[in-house]
């Protein structure tokens, strides 16, 4: 009987990997007080929700006025608003890649939105909770893996699924079927028109039996919403039926405040639960807002204040709300300009546990945990900046559109269109995002050294995808 197989027989295996001391062993370091968290009476619950394509300006709470987001503007004033926080990049599969795996664009295996899987050696958030005993869930659009690969979610530390396995499918609120796990579920009411069954609520009532379910030990929830994406489909358009609006529009601001509401439902029901300060809730979108099926992003001015949308290397294509609530740990009311990005979330939750990412192997599992991009931002949660650690830079890249990359080095950010022209007629931009924050100066021929030094880092932070349809054309 080899090591692993012992320790289950003994009940010391957690979702495949021992736990404790034996985590230790497997290339993970554990403090002492890991398995009963030094910050809480208990290991503290995260949930994170996921909105999809809601832009920076899309919440109350960061300056929208005709969206109602009464939840979402509340937990901003009970917890801790970002004003620099970035997603993995412009477009979904990718973006979440990176929150899952703590690797930017640059190095992460999933770079564009075409049908490919993660594998066994991408090991990810859901892993790291359920390898120390959480119970680990995700509702709503995965889009990183299909029934029968290695990317499905159960495979990928995630006990329970519910919901889209595929961009695509997932641009319909009125779906003839989800997933539960590996089960199709149909909903013959729908068939791909208006019916009974609007994915949203079903999604959201998954959600909240997990929660209601796993009141009694700690766990991780990754509730990946799909409003506001793509189709806009509402079962009413309340409260906006009476708006001189069209109807899209209508529709699009019913489908936000009805995510809001359900926000404010999870809150509640974490309160009632006696859970709120053993509870780290985080809300932020995958990127930045779009102008597709029916929808069009100066509706609402989604972006805010800044230019693009999704697809853009843009601020307004990158840069997306977050906000973090945790009673008694997090300040009320607080605002943080702390640059931090999608790959911050792995090590953030790390850090969280106490535990120590190490660069060996889990066991006898062909999986590493090597060369993280990502800074944990607990120290900014917890009100203590001057423990902070900064990146020195931010980087992403974008395989669509002939190619796009981006980084931002402090005010700084440096773009480049085109990427599969270079060397010959690719763009480079460069903008002072202090003075510019709308990128609408180019600066790059008035400050040429800076502009080669982030051309520099954007040759060193890019390495060869390893499928053939995401690498750039000079690869």
């Amino acid at each position: 009987m080899n090591r692993r197989k012992f320790l289950k027989q003994c009940g010391l295996i957690a979702g495949g990997i021992s736990l404790s001391s034996t985590v230790a062993n497997a290339g993970i370091k554990l403090s002492n007080k890991t398995m009963q968290y030094q910050l809480g009476r208990r290991r503290p619950n995260v949930i994170y929700i996921l909105a999809d394509d809601l832009g920076y300006g899309d919440p109350g709470c960061y300056g929208q006025a005709d969206i109602q987001t009464p939840s979402i503007d509340n937990m901003a004033a009970e917890g801790m608003l970002f004003t620099q926080h970035y997603a993995g990049d412009t477009v979904c599969a990718p973006s979440r890649c990176a929150l899952l795996t703590g690797l930017h664009t640059g190095h992460c295996y999933i770079r564009g939105n075409a049908v490919y899987t993660l594998r066994p050696e991408d090991f990810t958030v859901g892993e790291l909770f359920q390898r120390v005993g959480y119970a680990t869930a995700i509702y709503g659009k995965w889009g990183l893996g299909y029934l029968n690969t290695t990317g499905h979610p159960n495979n990928k530390g995630f006990d329970h699924f519910f919901g889209y396995l595929d961009h695509g499918h997932a641009h319909d609120y009125y779906t003839g079927h989800l997933y539960r796990n590996s089960e199709t579920i149909y909903y013959p009411g729908n068939h791909n028109s208006y019916g009974d069954s609007y994915s949203h609520d079903l999604i959201t009532s998954e959600a909240l039996d997990f929660i209601q379910q796993s009141k009694d030990q700690p766990f991780f929830l990754y509730l990946a919403y799909t409003i506001a994406h793509s189709h806009i489909e509402c079962p009413t358009q309340e409260p906006y039926t009476n708006k001189p609006w069209s109807a899209n529009k209508k529709t699009f601001a019913a489908m936000v405040t009805r995510m809001d509401r359900d926000i404010g439902r999870l809150i509640g029901l974490i309160k009632s639960l006696g859970l709120d300060e053993d509870t780290l809730i985080i809300f932020t979108s995958d990127n930045g807002p779009h102008s597709e099926g029916g929808h069009n992003v100066n509706d609402f001015d989604s972006n805010g204040i800044y230019r693009g949308l999704k697809r853009d290397m843009y601020e307004g294509g990158i840069r997306v709300p977050m906000i973090a609530r945790w009673p008694g740990k997090i300040k009320p009311g607080t605002v943080t300009d702390h640059i931090s990005a999608f790959w911050d979330f792995l090590p953030t939750c790390a850090d969280l546990l106490s535990i120590k990412l190490s660069k060996q192997k889990w066991g006898d599992i062909d999986e590493t945990v090597d060369n993280i991009d990502g800074i944990s931002f607990l120290p900014t949660l917890l009100g203590k900046p001057a423990l902070q650690k900064q990146h020195d830079h931010l980087y992403w890249e974008f395989y669509e559109r002939n190619g796009r990359q981006a980084i931002r080095q402090g005010k700084w950010k440096g773009i480049r269109y085109n990427v599969n022209n270079y060397p010959g007629t690719d763009e480079f931009y460069l903008f002072d995002l202090d003075a510019d924050p709308d990128e609408s100066n180019n600066i790059a021929a008035t400050y040429p050294a800076k502009t080669q030094e982030l051309k520099d880092l954007m040759a060193t932070e890019h390495t060869k995808a390893f499928l053939s349809n995401f690498r750039f054309s000079w690869d």
